[in-house]
C-alpha cells in the first residue's frame, strides 16, 4: 500500500489481547495503532480524540458495550472510522447488532495474524462485503424481517436492485461492473442510490436492510 499508514484503535477490556493485537498490526509499515480503551466508554473518548481510520471494537466491554460504542461513534462524529467488531462467536446476535448499527464487519478473537492484518487493510479501502457468507448467514438467523416491505424496496430502479444483490454476494464495484456489462462509475452510482433509499451508511447496512426488508427471499 502506498499514502499514509492505516490509523487503528483498540478497543478491548483485555490488556493481553490489545498488546497482541498491537504487536502484530504494529509490524506492519502500512498500519499504525494510535489509541487503546479498555471500555466502551472509553473507546467513544479516544476515537474522537484521535480520529482514526480504523477501530477493532470488542463486542462485551464493561460501561457500555461494543454495540453502544459502535452507534455512539457512528452517530456523533463527522466521517467516522470504519468498526471491525471483535468477537469470540461469529454466529452471534451481538455480532448482528453490532452490523445492524453499523458496524463494517466482524472478525473472530482466534483468526490468524495474516487476518487480522487484511482484514484491517480491505475495510479501510475496499468497496467489497467483509466475509460475506458470514454476514448472509448472520441476516438469515438473526434479521428482524418486516411484516411488509419498507418503501424503499418499491423505489429501487431495476438496476439498483440487481446491485443491491451483488453487493450481498460480496462482489466489489468492479466485479459488479464486469457482471452488469457497465462502467465502474455507473456502480459507483447506483450504490450511492442505494445507499441512499435504504437510509444506510454502508455496504453492510445495506445488506442488513435487504435482509429485514424480505428484499433476498424474492431473488
Amino acid at each position: 500500500m502506498t499514502g499514509s499508514p492505516v490509523r487503528i484503535v483498540l478497543a478491548d477490556d483485555e490488556h493481553l489481547v490489545r498488546s497482541a493485537l498491537r504487536a502484530i498490526l504494529s509490524a506492519e509499515p502500512d498500519l499504525e495503532v494510535v489509541g487503546e480503551a479498555a471500555t466502551g466508554a472509553e473507546a467513544v473518548a479516544v476515537v474522537r480524540a484521535v480520529r482514526p481510520d480504523v477501530v477493532l471494537m470488542d463486542v462485551r466491554m464493561p460501561e457500555i458495550d461494543g454495540i453502544r460504542a459502535t452507534e455512539r461513534i457512528l452517530g456523533t462524529l463527522d466521517g467516522p472510522p470504519r468498526i471491525v467488531v471483535v468477537t469470540t462467536f461469529e454466529n452471534d446476535s451481538y455480532v448482528y447488532d453490532a452490523l445492524r448499527v453499523g458496524a463494517a464487519g466482524f472478525l473472530l478473537k482466534r483468526a490468524d495474524a495474516d487476518v487480522l492484518v487484511q482484514t484491517v487493510r480491505l475495510v479501510a479501502r475496499s468497496d467489497s462485503l467483509l466475509f460475506p457468507s458470514a454476514v448472509r448467514a448472520l441476516a438469515e438467523e438473526h434479521a428482524r424481517v418486516f411484516a411488509a416491505p419498507p418503501p424503499w424496496v418499491a423505489r429501487l430502479t431495476g438496476r439498483e436492485s440487481e446491485v443491491l444483490r451483488h453487493m450481498a454476494d460480496g462482489l466489489t464495484n468492479a466485479e459488479i461492473a464486469r457482471r452488469m456489462g457497465v462502467g465502474p462509475a455507473t456502480v459507483k452510482s447506483h450504490v450511492a442510490a442505494v445507499l441512499a433509499k435504504t437510509g444506510t451508511r454502508d455496504r453492510t447496512q445495506a445488506v442488513i436492510a435487504a435482509y429485514e426488508a424480505g428484499f433476498m427471499s424474492a431473488r
